[in-house]
């Protein structure tokens, strides 16, 4: 099927981090802009401002790398997954949707479960660049061992928190073992994608 492109000869783009979920922008793309991501693997535009053909980030270096394009039922616009290479935003935040209505900046992640991405996106930078004073570094340093030790605790203190029936300390002590596993995960070189798409698939046996 053809795609249907508005009378200025654009279809509106929505960005989608891949892992996360979370809307990151929105752009618009004319043919050219089409042909060029689906070539280049880099999410590319056109800039109705400039008029003028633009590569996401290709002056700030936070790239946008293509995982998948669909398009909608009605064929006039298209969700772009893909991976950032750092903020979205030209402002410097995550994502171009981070103001309320009022234009109060929003802090938390849009859905909430992008959270869980966000931070085994800084378990790997903490593996990568292993700080001194960080606590994540020295239990990846650590290895099986000492990860493995510190999630039985957590797993623990899970199920006390449970049988004391406190949803503050249950969810706090959850927080804490879902952190742990993932740095776990992160030791293995195992992305949480991997665990989403074991459960996607017990969703749909």
């Amino acid at each position: 099927m053809t795609l249907r492109f508005d009378q200025s000869g654009l279809i509106p783009a929505i960005v989608q981090h891949a892992r996360s979920g979370e809307v990151l922008m929105l752009g618009y793309m004319n043919a050219e802009a089409l042909r060029l991501t689906c070539e280049s693997g880099l999410v590319t535009f056109w800039s109705r401002s400039r008029q003028a053909i633009w590569r996401k980030g290709e002056t700030s270096g936070n790239v946008l790398r293509l995982v998948e394009l669909r398009r909608d039922c009605d064929d006039d616009a298209l969700l772009v997954l893909a991976e950032p290479a750092g903020p979205t935003c030209h402002t410097g935040a995550r994502s171009c949707f981070h103001r309320d209505l009022a234009g109060e900046v929003v802090s938390r992640a849009t859905p909430p479960a992008a959270t869980l991405a966000r931070l085994a996106d800084v378990v790997r930078a903490r593996r990568a660049t292993a700080p001194e004073q960080s606590y994540t570094a020295k239990l990846l340093q650590g290895g099986v061992d000492r990860i493995g030790k510190k999630i039985g605790e957590e797993a623990a203190e899970v199920i006390i928190a449970a049988k004391n029936a406190s949803k503050p300390e249950l969810a706090y002590e959850l927080a804490d073992l879902f952190y742990h596993s993932l740095v776990l995960m992160e030791s293995q070189n195992l992305p949480p994608e991997a665990v989403w798409q074991e459960l996607e698939r017990r969703l749909n046996p």
